[in-house]
């Protein structure tokens, strides 16, 4: 009986050990990622969210992504999508959930609040592992790759409706206005704009 109690013991201290060691990663990778002043990257999406490629720009919780269909501005409290070959421009205030599912400020710092994490060493980078201590959540399981330097590289993340992966390329720091997360209907006289709030 001794025996099984300092086995239990010691599994839930490497148990606790793990989880503060992705704790750790990830909060080093949320500072790199929320840079005051911001960061852009190159991204690829594959999955049940459907393929796109594009830019992203990044500063706090605002974020606007570029592909070849859309523009997405997000500043923190309204979102504006811009569909090219429309020509509209949705403006909407997302859920909670719906920011999980598009703002990579959110993916990196959703590990805060109701995850069991873990880590491990694959191919020089960290992965962490996150899966979600309710499984009524929107994202329900979480693979990060981050580089020794704290930048994610890709992002496995799996909702109800399945498995999107998002590969992160060129990320870099930045100075951007917070101009660059608000859509300007200057720049696009032509779009029809669709309040949806």
């Amino acid at each position: 009986m001794k025996r099984i109690t300092i086995l239990l013991l010691l599994l839930a201290t490497f148990l606790g050990i793990q989880a503060q060691t992705a704790r750790t990663i990830l909060d080093r990778t949320s500072a790199v990622v929320s840079n005051k002043s911001g960061a852009t990257a190159k991204f690829t999406m594959s999955g049940k969210y459907g393929n796109a490629s594009g830019t992203i720009s990044i500063k706090g919780n605002k974020f606007c992504a570029h592909t070849s269909d859309a523009i997405i501005w997000y500043d923190g409290k309204t979102q504006w999508a811009y569909n090219k070959q429309a020509e509209e421009v949705s403006v909407s205030t997302p859920t909670e959930a719906q920011q999980q599912s598009m703002n990579p400020y959110k993916f990196i710092n959703i590990y805060k609040n109701g995850f069991n994490l873990s880590s491990k060493v694959v191919s020089g980078k960290y992965q962490v592992h996150m899966v979600a201590q309710d499984q009524r959540r929107t994202i329900k399981e979480l693979y990060i790759l981050i580089t020794k330097s704290y930048q994610p590289t890709q992002v496995k993340m799996r909702t109800s409706k399945g498995w999107t992966t998002i590969n992160i390329s060129n990320f870099r720091k930045a100075n951007l206005s917070d101009t660059a997360f608000r859509f300007s209907s200057k720049d696009y006289p032509e779009a029809e704009v669709i309040d949806l709030r």
